[in-house]
């Protein structure tokens, strides 16, 4: 499939499940034996009809959460759209918060209400659960940052921050690349929890490129909720 094409196969999000919340899209590379990183990013996965994927998605999203974690490995700038917000989660607080995400107000923090979060950048405090944040609250309150009409989010991990979404069935869909490379090693999964959860999406589109790189979207099923 020509590069230039594969992002007319990315349309919206879909619609809210319902008027609580908005719709969450994951999106995330792995390998054949299921690593989302080499040498500690995505990038020895992609190709450039992964990054176009991405990059179309982004565009239909009207805010993107990410791991701090992931944030610095991936070393994030500020997103095209210039009005669109970036919502960094973290539970120490330790973002660089000088860096291109937040110089012209793009980026913001997720973090517990107790957390000595940076000075000079907006902060969306919740309520911890457990390890981590209370996501739902997280997710249900991003209009407190970037304003009413939030219907489309898009999440782009890292693993902890995707299995807390997944512990909370907030997945709506997920849009995995999957790079036909065998990586070993021990490095992380698409989704990290501290139990194991069992939910069942269904297979919404599916394209493989002249890289044998295969772009599946799945849709949470409905009936299991």
């Amino acid at each position: 499939m020509p590069i230039d094409s594969i992002g007319d196969h990315y349309g919206p999000l879909g619609t809210p499940p319902d008027d609580r919340r908005p719709r969450i899209a994951v999106c995330m590379v792995s390998s054949l034996d299921g690593s989302i990183a080499v040498a500690g990013r995505s990038g020895g996965l992609s190709n450039p009809n992964d990054a176009e994927v991405l990059r179309t998605l982004r565009r239909h999203a009207d805010v993107v959460i990410v791991g701090a974690g992931t944030v610095r490995d991936e070393s994030y700038g500020a997103p095209v759209r210039a009005d669109q917000r970036v919502g960094v989660v973290t539970m120490s607080g330790d973002v660089d918060v000088a860096g291109p995400l937040f110089a012209n107000g793009n980026g913001f923090l997720i973090c517990p209400t107790d957390t000595d979060a940076p000075r000079g950048v907006e902060v969306l405090s919740v309520a911890r659960h457990g390890t981590g944040i209370d996501i739902t609250e997280a997710v249900t309150r991003l209009a407190d940052i970037s304003g009413d009409g939030i219907a489309q989010v898009l999440c782009e991990g890292g693993a902890r921050l995707n299995g807390a979404l997944l512990e909370a069935d907030l997945v709506d869909e997920l849009n995995l690349t999957v790079s036909p490379l065998l990586i070993g090693g021990a490095g992380p999964r698409l989704s990290a929890t501290d139990s194991e959860v069992m939910q069942r999406f269904e297979l919404a589109q599916l394209i493989v490129d002249a890289d044998s790189m295969v772009f599946s979207r799945w849709t949470r099923h409905q009936r299991d909720r």
